[in-house]
């Protein structure tokens, strides 16, 4: 699940970004509501959270406008306004969920959560190929009663290749999703990573193996 995190505050910034990626989120995080904006524009987004108070432009006019054009991915506004009427304006302009500084971490994560749901009407918290189960709140993977807790990218990426089993997701596809449009990485981390999956696929003696196709990119099938 890939998060666009909007906040002019770096210290609080950096903080949430850990606690995201740490409980399992990919996160692209700005300074400013014209960034925001952009990058909502320009990246493909599970759920964004927006600071009100940013400079060039604030929370609720980027979600206006965001909205005015059709988009529709799922929208926390995170704020130190926390008057009713402040609440009314925000749920107003195309939020959908509402949450005053400061606040508790756990509640934070609840609400995202609750708000991925929302998305796609239910998210699981455990995807499933064949003999493989991935729960998507501790990021461990299961199979045949043995576990394996992968790191946050190899996570990422095998959920990525758990939901769209069968289908080749192009490099591009899996550094957009994974590691973010503008990320400072080589491709090679991909090949790194599907490398570290491969091995604790066999770890697990799971019947699911990823395939590469040259110039194209990688899928999961079950061995023939």
């Amino acid at each position: 699940m890939r998060l666009l995190f909007a906040e002019d505050d770096k210290a609080i910034a950096k903080a949430v970004k850990i606690l995201l990626e740490h409980a399992g989120y990919a996160v692209d995080v700005v300074y400013d509501g014209q960034d925001a904006y952009d990058y909502c524009l320009g990246t493909s987004y599970d759920g964004i959270i927006l600071d009100w108070m940013m400079p060039k432009m604030d929370g609720v006019t980027v979600l206006q406008k965001l909205r005015r054009q059709g988009y529709t991915v799922p929208c926390l506004i995170l704020t130190a306004k926390d008057t009713v009427a402040d609440k009314v304006e925000g749920l107003d302009a195309g939020a959908d969920d509402y949450l005053p500084k400061p606040f508790a971490t756990p509640e934070l994560l609840a609400r995202i959560r609750a708000l991925l749901r929302r998305k796609q009407e239910y998210n699981p918290d455990r995807v499933c190929f064949e003999d493989l189960e991935l729960d998507q709140g501790s990021m461990e993977l299961n199979c045949h009663g043995k576990t394996i807790r992968l790191n946050n990218k190899a996570y990422q990426l095998l959920l990525l290749l758990m939901e769209n089993p069968g289908r080749v997701i192009s490099i591009n596809q899996i550094m957009e999703k994974v590691w973010g449009w503008d990320a400072d990485v080589e491709n090679s981390v991909v090949w790194v990573n599907i490398s570290f999956i491969r091995k604790k696929l066999e770890e697990l003696e799971s019947s699911v193996q990823i395939q590469a196709v040259r110039g194209a990119g990688y899928y999961l099938e079950k061995r023939p």
